[in-house]
């Protein structure tokens, strides 16, 4: 068992670690070039960028910023959800137009206002399930997974306690309609590539 590996443990059994005491063991680590570092219910998950994924990420964010400032539209930053030891860096997140940093530098999860992941076959597990009732649990008003797998979209809306009241499932080729929704906007998935 590594050190890592040791703190985890303990973080799971007696809470002595924060999540910002996991970050900062993680950065001394030497990770992988191009590797995204996620902490979900206190274990890391370190995966590479894929081609796939990224032009999926890319494609949302350009969207995104039709519409919305730079400032407002984030990728890979660290976000603390509520659950135990949940440090996401999101593929896309947006902000509140207000949204501020903490003291400590760290996004408010209380100012995101939209979160898009996109499925690792590593992964996925998270984001259809851990990651989806911590989003649900922070009233993230609109929660999308991007599966390239399944060729298709699913949108969360309407957050109620742990999970989302709402979900609309829409293939990739056609329009994702958020009209109706704090996004006020439609993502064409046309160019989202599949796995």
């Amino acid at each position: 068992m590594t050190v890592l590996e040791d703190r985890i443990a303990m973080a799971k059994s007696d809470d002595e670690i924060t999540l910002d005491e996991l970050f900062e063991q993680i950065e001394k680590m030497p990770a992988p070039e191009g590797y995204k570092v996620e902490i979900v219910e206190g274990t890391v998950f370190m995966s590479p960028q894929r081609d796939t994924h990224w032009e999926i990420i890319a494609d949302i964010y350009e969207q995104l910023r039709t519409k919305y400032p730079r400032k407002r539209v984030k990728s890979d930053v660290r976000i603390d959800y509520p659950g135990h030891l949940n440090g996401f860096a999101s593929d896309v997140t947006l902000m509140a137009e207000d949204a501020a940093k903490t003291d400590s530098g760290l996004w408010r999860h209380q100012d995101v206002e939209f979160v898009a992941e996109v499925i690792s076959k590593g992964t996925a597990a998270n984001d259809y399930g851990a990651k989806k009732t911590a989003y649900a649990t922070a009233e993230v008003p609109v929660y999308l997974i991007a599966d390239p797998y399944q060729r298709r979209c699913h949108v969360y809306t309407h957050p109620k306690g742990d999970d989302y009241t709402t979900e609309t499932r829409v293939a990739f080729g056609a329009d994702v309609d958020l009209t109706g929704t704090v996004l006020g906007l439609t993502l064409n998935t046309a160019e989202f590539p599949t796995d």
